[in-house]
């Protein structure tokens, strides 16, 4: 992950495997394709969290665990908003990605819909709602957020 210092706050270019916890006027930024990414926020918006996830399937103890993996990243996210006194579950969500980078070769199930799947029911099974969700269809994604009251930006870029 790259940091750069604006005038608002540091901008967060996150990469795949990649999980930051910033304050309000911080923007993190990411490309997606299959990959998905989780923010969080805390009902004032004053700090956020997000991720860029790369695998749906757990972290096997033989391999290393890193945010790559969906179960690594959403428990880091949880530790480190934890760390700033908010509680993970009371957080609003967004979901984005999980786009089907090969449409001519995976017509149904791909990895981009098991990324994403896997965020909304982890979301679920934890009871954090989820305000924006833009995942699925054959696109990358440009993703935006600064932390604070505005929804993420999210512009398709076809493959």
């Amino acid at each position: 992950m790259s940091q750069t210092p604006t005038d608002a706050g540091v901008m967060h270019m996150l990469h795949p495997g990649d999980v930051v916890c910033a304050d309000r006027g911080d923007r993190l930024v990411t490309l997606l394709g299959s990959c998905v990414s989780i923010m969080l926020t805390d009902p004032r918006r004053t700090v956020g969290a997000m991720c860029h996830i790369v695998h749906s399937k757990p972290a096997s103890s033989s391999a290393r665990a890193s945010g790559a993996h969906a179960d690594v990243a959403l428990a880091t996210m949880y530790r480190l908003l934890r760390a700033r006194g908010i509680e993970p579950t009371l957080c609003d969500a967004y979901v984005v990605g999980g786009g089907n980078m090969f449409p001519d070769i995976f017509s149904r199930s791909h990895v981009g819909d098991d990324n994403a799947q896997w965020a909304l029911d982890a979301l679920a099974h934890d009871g954090v709602p989820v305000l924006l969700e833009d995942v699925g269809g054959a696109a990358y994604r440009r993703l935006a957020w600064t932390v604070g009251p505005n929804l993420p930006q999210v512009i398709a870029v076809p493959i």
